[in-house]
């Protein structure tokens, strides 16, 4: 029979379990990664395909596609008043969202800009589609109604002083509404722009620098007068090829000592007495790759589909008569061209004094599901200071908007930060607070955990809504190996700085202070089991059987292990599966705003913790799993005496069932209550120190303070401690280490430069040769495996095989490593990685050290290979 804590144990395991499984069964709806028309991209006639009307009330008639970027015309009827324009925003802007990919978005706005509707026609934010109600993005959209082009419009609250209006975010996607936000407004300013609705920028007009000096091409792109944009194919979604997907060099054709080393004196000269005033020419070659720039638009009253000239929140494009041919380049050393141009700007709007962008426009195809989306690649010009009368002029970049975020937030932020950095200081001085404490008066701790815990719940979950999640996990974790993109992460300042906490106390202190003191829902399940003891429940309250407790701590790693691996294959189901995570339904969207399956199973969690300690902390939640691992690298641990592994009064009041019968300290489950703290140096709680305190009064001898080693400090200086520790203790494991100590012996006594070395080659190698004696055939299979895992990232760096083989081959090799090293040199280190403090390695001290080892190492050869271009998608 199951006692009564296994039966909640078993009752509340298979109610994660059926939630868990919920979202996989429930079909797509919505926008959510919705099928659009194959043809969208290029069909003249947009509107037959997207339903413009239900984005611009009124409207009966709508045009074909215009402009560059494209937009289409609204109307009364066929042949009546024009109403205004209708956009889609990948024809504008391919800003990504949290998923990395666009929120594709309907957009109608009238002759005077103001926004009349907005419909998001596909998405690929999994949150919305279960964390959050996909209504939710729709209500967001909404606000937008009625606001202008030419406002300010910034996610948060509004700033009247300064002219800013606000939209209400939406809560737990504050990346993906500030993405939005982005998309909104850029896509209605192009289209502005280019009806007249927003007035064009005026700019001086340049004034140059000539000395009538002769460049070559090698100095023209050393002084940045010449500049270079490249494509490869993998960037649009197609097989790596030995040649890019197009080449291009581009340059300005203005200043006159540029121009005439381009073009020659002649050639210069007649460009120049065909512009107007006010009217500016670059130059374009294509030197490699088969794609034209010129696109279809290249016909007779055509349209250049391919290139745009931005500047600001200008953008320029080019029509048949802003086209003449480049009949060569005259610069010494040029290089050899298939597709050339010189591009007229006539917009007095330009002004080649100030930087400005050369845009290829093209198309990227989704290799999974061969669906094409807008995609921009950009490169940056501007002419040197050199050459410009009075130096380049003074430009204001506008704020990113993770910048104005953090501005606008200001004081918030800071509040945030200063309470991590108090709860950080006052755990670093633990001890201190523990000695001030007793079994009997634990206030001098607890009136601080209890403050941090009240602030968690109530400040950081509800009022922030700051609850880290597994789901952020999951993230960082690809982007680290794929794309890190700093911008995104800083979208939400406040997870941005609890996750820079996180990281930076798991490795100092393990995971306990953020599970134990920070976290919104722990902090909320142990107020609750505390308050249920105060109130007369106490004697309902019980533990897991140690021997259930040590099985069901495993679960959630099995958890986590299960939604990293999901990830790998579809970031979107592995959002789903992460719904066994409660935080989304207590703390962003609300229980009374989701299904009442959600509130039964944060109801459930909240009612097994009034009898059972954390019982979800304990046993499934992924994100504790984690931090978990990187926690056996902690560089500071609680303190153990010798006599602690025949003592069991810590472990008997260890809630969280983190001390073994040893008296070791499991640091991967602590939760630091410093409950065992408390009682390392109480000399009345500590069966050993009452023991010495009483003989001590019994002979009428010294009550003298307590030593940093948990014994009282000896009466005379030449008296050892060991005099303190009973036999059985002296003669047991020492609980000090979590392991038994275990120094390699080809460590002991070795000279600076060759310990280095000696540690260089136990990260990097891990076959042995004690391993080669026990497990000959494990080592030659680990060997072979080795040697094919190192090919894989040499055929990477070759293009030959894509980054979801590469993770393959690197996840099947640290799974042999852990082996391997199991078998041979089975030790990690305890505490600060300078040291040579090791101890013997069990099987999750392994894993631990080979996963977030070859974590970093793939993250690194991973982010190498993206930047050199050498990593198929």
């Amino acid at each position: 029979m199951l006692s009564l804590g296994s039966r909640f144990a078993a009752c509340v395991v298979a109610l994660f379990l059926s939630l868990a499984a919920l979202p996989v069964h429930r079909a797509q709806a919505g926008a959510y990664e919705a099928d659009l028309p194959a043809n969208l991209a290029t069909a003249p006639d947009m509107c037959a395909l997207l339903p413009c009307a239900e984005v611009f009330p009124g409207a009966q008639h709508f045009s074909e596609r215009k402009g560059q970027p494209p937009y289409v015309e609204a109307y009364d009827r066929e042949g009546g008043k024009l109403l205004g324009y209708v956009m889609l925003s990948t024809d504008i802007t391919d800003t990504p969202a949290y998923s990395g990919k666009p929120v594709v978005t309907l957009i109608g706005m009238d002759k005077a800009g103001h926004f009349v509707g907005l419909k998001v026609l596909k998405h690929s934010e999994p949150i919305l589609l279960l964390g959050i109600p996909e209504s939710a993005l729709i209500n967001f959209n909404n606000q937008y109604v009625g606001k202008s082009v030419t406002d300010t419009i910034e996610v948060g609250p509004a700033r009247p002083d300064e002219n800013v209006l606000g939209v209400d975010a939406i809560s737990g996607a504050t990346v993906t509404v500030v993405a939005q936000n982005q998309v909104v407004m850029a896509s209605g300013s192009a289209v502005a722009r280019q009806t007249g609705i927003i007035a064009p920028t005026v700019r001086e007009p340049a004034r140059f620098i000539a000395n009538g000096q002769q460049y070559d091409w090698a100095q023209l792109v050393k002084m940045g007068a010449v500049q270079q944009l490249r494509v490869v194919p993998e960037q649009v979604g197609l097989p790596r090829g030995p040649e890019p997907f197009i080449e291009l060099w581009f340059g300005d054709l203005n200043h006159p000592d540029i121009g005439r080393s381009l073009l020659g004196k002649n050639s210069y000269e007649r460009l120049h007495a065909g512009l107007k005033e006010g009217e500016n020419a670059l130059f374009v070659v294509r030197t490699a790759g088969a794609e034209s720039f010129k696109g279809s638009g290249f016909v007779r009253g055509g349209i250049f589909d391919r290139v745009q000239v931005k500047q600001g929140a200008d953008s320029f494009t080019f029509r048949d008569l802003d086209f003449t041919n480049l009949y060569g380049l005259e610069a010494a050393g040029a290089p050899s061209y298939t597709e050339s141009a010189i591009f007229i700007v006539r917009s007095h709007a330009f002004s080649a004094a100030y930087p400005w962008k050369f845009a290829f426009l093209g198309n990227r195809v989704d290799r999974a599901t061969g669906q094409r989306s807008f995609a921009v690649f950009e490169s940056k010009y501007w002419l040197p200071a050199s050459l410009l009368d009075g130096g380049r002029p003074k430009v204001v970049e506008p704020d990113a908007p993770w910048v104005r975020i953090w501005k606008s937030q200001a004081w918030e932020i800071a509040a945030f930060a200063l309470l991590l950095v108090a709860v950080t200081v006052v755990y670093a001085y633990r001890e201190a607070l523990t000695r001030r404490s007793t079994h009997k008066n634990k206030w001098p701790v607890n009136g601080f955990k209890y403050s941090f815990w009240a602030i968690s719940i109530f400040v950081v979950g509800f009022g922030l809504m700051a609850q880290p999640s597994i789901t952020q996990v999951l993230t960082w974790f690809h982007a680290l190996l794929f794309q890190w993109t700093w911008s995104l992460f800083l979208s939400d300042p406040f997870i941005f700085l609890f996750w820079i906490f996180i990281i930076v106390t798991v490795f100092l202190f393990g995971r306990g202070l953020f599970c134990g003191w920070m976290c919104p829902f722990g902090s909320m399940q142990e107020a609750i089991y505390k308050v249920a003891r105060f109130v007369g429940l106490g004697r309902f309250q019980t533990k897991l059987p140690q021997r259930w407790h040590d099985r069901l701590k495993w679960l959630k790693y099995l958890v986590f292990f299960g939604l990293l691996a999901v990830s790998m294959l579809s970031m979107g189901l592995a959002e789903k599966l992460a719904e066994i995570e409660p935080f989304k339904t207590t703390f962003l969207v609300g229980i009374s705003n989701r299904a009442w399956p959600y509130g039964l199973f944060v109801a459930a969690i909240l009612g097994i913790s009034i009898f059972i300690e954390r019982p979800y902390c304990k046993y499934v939640c992924p994100l504790g799993a984690s931090l978990a691992m990187p926690s056996t690298f902690r560089w500071f641990g609680l303190k153990r005496k010798q006599d602690c592994n025949s003592c069991k009064a810590c472990a008997v009041g260890c809630g969280a069932q983190a001390i073994d019968a040893d008296g070791r300290i499991d640091h991967r489950e602590c939760l630091h209550c410093l409950d065992c703290m408390i009682l390392y140096t109480d000399t009345k709680g500590c069966p050993p120190l009452a023991k010495e305190r009483k003989r001590r009064e019994k002979d009428g001898l010294e009550i003298t303070p307590i030593g940093k080693n948990g014994y009282f400090i000896p009466i005379h200086p030449a008296a050892s401690f060991t005099e303190q520790i009973s036999a059985k203790a002296a003669q047991g494991p020492d609980p000090r280490m979590p392991t038994d100590r275990a120094l390699p012996a080809h460590k002991v006594d070795v000279g600076k430069l060759e310990w280095l070395w000696l540690e260089l080659r136990d990260h990097l190698w891990p076959w042995s040769s004690e391993g080669w004696h026990s497990q000959r055939a494990l080592q030659v299979a680990g060997l072979s495996l080795g040697v094919a895992a190192t090919v894989a990232w040499v055929l990477a760096a070759m293009g030959e095989i894509s980054s979801g083989a590469i993770i393959g081959w690197w996840f099947g090799w640290s799974v042999y490593e852990v082996l391997i090293r199991l078998s041979g040199r089975r030790y990690v280190k305890d505490g600060p990685w300078w040291r040579d403090q090791y101890r013997v390695a069990g099987i999750m001290d392994m894993m631990s050290y080979v996963g977030f080892k070859n974590l970093l190492i793939g993250a690194v050869l991973f982010l190498a290979l993206k930047s050199l271009g050498l990593l198929l998608a």
